[in-house]
């Protein structure tokens, strides 16, 4: 029995390590690209004459970002909000009552 909880929080562990890994990429890859792309149109915009604060602070420059940051921002709830409203275990009990459901099928 030790075993199988040891390989069970194992499981877990991994599960969540997996999702903070995916959730930093996600992240990172949000800040890479949206700065590529704000330099891209910022030096499209200084090309066709705007100054720095009319280019900077130009909704097409600045919609990327807030529309890919919702995103972001959904996903963070899901990797680090969503455990604190439902509990850490929300999904073993979860897994557990869909499990004995089956079982009660079948019977």
């Amino acid at each position: 029995m030790d075993t199988k909880n040891s390989n069970i929080t194992y499981i877990k562990a991994k599960n969540k390590v997996e999702k903070l890994k995916q959730f930093y990429t996600h992240l990172v890859v949000y800040i890479v690209i949206n700065t590529v792309i704000t330099t891209v149109k910022i030096m499209n915009n200084l090309n066709s004459g705007e100054t720095f604060e009319e280019a900077f602070f130009d909704f097409a420059t600045m919609a990327t970002w807030m529309l890919w940051g919702i995103a972001i921002a959904i996903h963070a709830f899901s990797v680090f909000g969503l455990p604190l409203i439902l509990g850490d275990d929300w999904e073993e009990r979860k897994i557990e009552r869909l499990m004995d459901e089956e079982l009660n099928k079948d019977k």
